[in-house]
């Protein structure tokens, strides 16, 4: 029981960290572009209906986001990282056997429940844990994001193609396993932290000035709104970008390839935005990222032919991790830190809220349209405004709510 009770190494908590973003953010979330050719062409699905299901994960994301967070400032949010792993993992098995329409929708939206409750959660779990290494936990944390791209890169086509009516099957289950082992990591080496997440009862508020909540702070909006766009432009690049490639000329295994070298840059890329963004500011580290990320989505559509798809994927690899880093940091950067939780968890609901209406949309200009062109056309037009609403938060970087000497003892 001793062992239990005792904290692990920082880079056995860390690890185990990217690790549980692997399945309930990679898996869960941003892995289904990989799958859907496969997946659509085996259950006849539309363009439409396929968005629709993407839809539905963003749905129970949004849904519980908030409720997740409650959760685990009542219960802990290792618990609540475990419900959500046991959620996924669930969802997962499921996927892998279901053919009725209607009930992929209710898996789908059980991913999305999942991924609520398992990452903001073990965000805020980690950057209390280890306060003074805020940036540079959630870099470390996020370059779960370019590992698991990696490995679903080189998984996903080689498994669909191996079974080209059920390969789609295989990765689900393939995803399962993966879960069960993340989640046995998780109760071995994930804590609580010792000091409460909250400080006081009134933590569904904030303060960006005294007694102000935080739903009024115009720094924890703006951050909020740029969120939003991140969410609901990066889900329609991860869920359409890899059939938008194989529609330009790629084959499978050379798109393929680029996503796993997406992964392998945004695992390094992760630490290291993080450690910029600590030096620079974490909002210009935002305009930096996002002005980056715009160019990576706007190349292909300007130019559809593989060396600009090659290139899509290299730039997103080196930014996308700079944009999750800085957005999450820059969200807790005007408020006490024990309302921090508070402020990440507002903030992803405007995430949660782009991911919902993302593939949607772009499910039906993709039909509309008969091609992808005009729909990532209008994502660069998005981005635009949120490479201005990431300029506008540099009017408050720096500023704390709080002095240092306030914050808790921490690493």
């Amino acid at each position: 029981m001793r062992f239990f009770q005792q904290r692990p190494p920082f880079v056995l908590m860390v690890a185990t960290g990217a690790m549980c973003t692997v399945v309930v953010l990679v898996f869960a979330r941003l892995c289904y572009g990989l799958v859907l050719p496969a997946m659509r062409d085996g259950l006849g699905l539309s363009y439409a209906q396929a968005a629709n299901l993407s839809t539905a994960t963003a749905l129970g994301y949004l849904l519980l986001v908030m409720v997740a967070g409650v959760f685990a400032a009542r219960f802990g949010g290792k618990q609540s990282v475990l419900l959500g792993l046991v959620l996924v993992t669930l969802g997962f098995i499921g996927l892998s056997q279901a053919s009725d329409y209607r009930v992929l929708l209710a898996l789908m939206v059980m991913l999305g429940m999942g991924t609520a409750f398992g990452y903001t959660p073990l965000i805020s779990l980690l950057a209390n844990t280890y306060p003074k290494r805020r940036g540079s936990v959630i870099g470390f944390t996020n370059s779960g994001v370019g590992a698991g791209m990696l490995l679903a890169g080189a998984l996903v086509p080689a498994l669909t193609q191996a079974d080209t009516s059920d390969g789609w099957r295989h990765v689900w289950l393939s995803f399962a396993a993966g879960g069960a082992l993340v989640t046995t990591l998780v109760l071995l080496f994930l804590r609580n932290p010792e000091r409460p997440m909250a400080a006081s009862t009134d933590a569904a508020t904030g303060v960006g000035g005294p007694g102000e909540p935080i739903f009024r702070n115009p720094h924890v909006v703006t951050v909020g709104l740029v969120y939003g766009v991140l969410g609901l432009t990066y889900i329609v690049q991860v869920t359409f970008m890899y059939s938008f490639a194989l529609d330009g000329g790629l084959t499978a295994l050379s798109a393929g390839h680029l996503v796993s070298l997406m992964g392998i840059l945004s695992i390094f890329a992760g630490p290291f935005w993080g450690w910029l963004a600590d030096r620079l500011g974490y909002s210009n580290g935002l305009v930096l990222s996002m002005s980056l990320s715009l160019l990576a989505t706007a190349l292909p559509v300007i130019w559809p032919q593989p060396w600009a798809f090659a290139a899509h994927f290299v730039i997103l690899g080196l930014c996308v991790a700079g944009l999750f880093t800085s957005i999450l940091a820059a969200s807790t950067e005007t408020v006490p830190p024990h309302q921090a939780p508070v402020a990440v968890s507002f903030v992803t609901l405007f995430y949660a809220t782009g991911q919902f209406l993302g593939p949607a949309l772009a499910g039906l200009v993709v039909e509309w349209s008969e091609g992808f062109r005009v729909a990532f056309a209008g994502s660069c037009l998005v981005m635009v405004g949120g490479v201005y609403l990431c300029w506008r938060t540099r009017r408050h970087q720096g500023y704390r709510a709080v002095p240092a000497s306030a914050c808790a003892a921490g690493e």
